[in-house]
């Protein structure tokens, strides 16, 4: 599969990876990596107008959670879906690793 970004449509990058896979296949992504704590450490040090810029030409689109990707992952036809963190300390990880299954019809 190729190495694709979710841009400013997720939903139809992942029902086009859910197609492609044909239920038969496992989905693997890497996001950065945006949970609650790391938030809120952001806003507490004040580097939140540093850390979600709108200058920072060719940044983020779309900023994910666990659970703001569990939702879309499930709702575009995958399961199983497990999580693995990766830089810097646990809950503060800098971006994660995604693994999905697609589900059987």
């Amino acid at each position: 599969m190729s190495n694709c970004r979710l841009t400013n449509d997720p939903r139809a990058f992942l029902l086009n990876c859910r197609a492609l896979l044909n239920a038969r296949g496992t989905l693997i992504l890497s996001t950065p990596y945006h949970g609650y704590l790391k938030t809120l450490l952001l806003a507490l040090t004040g580097k939140m107008d540093q850390h979600f810029t709108a200058l920072w030409d060719h940044g983020h689109i779309k900023f994910w959670s666990r659970k703001s990707l569990c939702a879309v992952l499930s709702e575009t036809g995958f399961e199983d879906i497990e999580f693995v963190g990766s830089g810097r300390l646990p809950w503060l990880w800098k971006s994660v690793m995604v693994r999905a299954h697609a589900k059987k019809a």
